[in-house]
């Protein structure tokens, strides 16, 4: 017998299309969704069960997945979401992905999406969507990921460069004051993130910079799904300060390279 489906929250290109039905997880499928489902399930083998397993893709553009239980921190974010101990974990759980998938032969003809690729290209998948709705906690620790959509080859830095975007945040204060709790410490939060996964000296001397251009590269990622006309986009835009937010967010983040650099690098 069937159980009735839950419709889990969170996420904007799949807000309200995601369901549960005991332990597995139907969604929309991606385009390349083989191509995911192949990599999903080489993790497995080599024993990294913090991501969904694939079961099958559907009829209709669906597919399903394992559940994975746990909690997911949405906007506003939770005190518990945003401690040091979580974070530390969220690099920690980047890194084990990084490693598991680094044995696992990438074809980067799979038709990976771009939109938020690493522009110099890479050897090991990167999640390049590390956001808060995308990671599952287990007492106070990241679990699990979620959510391999924007799944794209590049490297390792890079991730984390999107990673911290999300979880430090590098946002200024104005643009982070409607998510996230307020006082958050910008460089000592990369510093923790930085350490959680274990970035090594030259990584960490050019992450505020990588930082930058992967800001740069999620501006351009928001122009397009707006030139085309994409209503949830529209939507966020008008809702979240439209370009003047993006504006100062870059403004900040170049004004205060030098003392992320310095905390990363103390």
């Amino acid at each position: 017998m069937r159980t009735d489906p839950e419709v889990l929250a969170g996420g904007m290109a799949n807000a309200g299309a995601v369901m549960r039905r005991g332990e597995l997880v139907e969604r929309p499928a991606p385009r390349n969704a083989p191509a995911i489902h192949a990599f999903l399930g080489a993790l497995r083998q080599r024993g990294f069960d913090a991501a969904p397993a694939p079961v099958r893709i559907l009829a209709g553009g669906r597919e399903e997945l394992t559940y994975l239980p746990g909690e997911v921190a949405l906007p506003p974010f939770p005190a518990w979401a945003m401690t040091d101990t979580a974070l530390r974990s969220v690099g920690s759980l980047l890194r084990r992905l990084h490693e598991a998938g680094a044995a696992v032969p990438v074809d980067a003809d799979a038709g990976w999406a771009r939109e938020l690729a690493d522009p110099e290209g890479g050897e090991v998948l990167c999640h390049n969507d590390v956001c808060p709705e995308n990671v599952v906690f287990r007492d106070g620790r990241a679990a699990a990921l979620i959510d391999f959509d924007l799944a794209a080859p590049g490297r390792p830095v890079w991730d984390v460069a999107m990673t911290a975007r999300y979880w430090v945040p590098m946002l200024d204060p104005v643009s982070a004051s409607g998510s996230y709790p307020a006082g958050l410490d910008a460089p000592a939060r990369l510093r923790l993130l930085a350490d959680g996964y274990g970035l090594s000296t030259s990584e960490r001397a050019v992450l505020p910079r990588v930082i930058e251009e992967a800001t740069e590269r999620g501006r351009a990622f928001v122009a397009g799904r707006i030139a085309a006309g994409d209503p949830v986009y529209v939507q966020a835009m008008a809702e979240n300060g439209g370009w003047e937010r993006w504006d100062r967010m870059q403004s900040w983040q170049a004004a205060h390279r030098e003392s992320f650099t310095a905390a990363l690098l103390r």
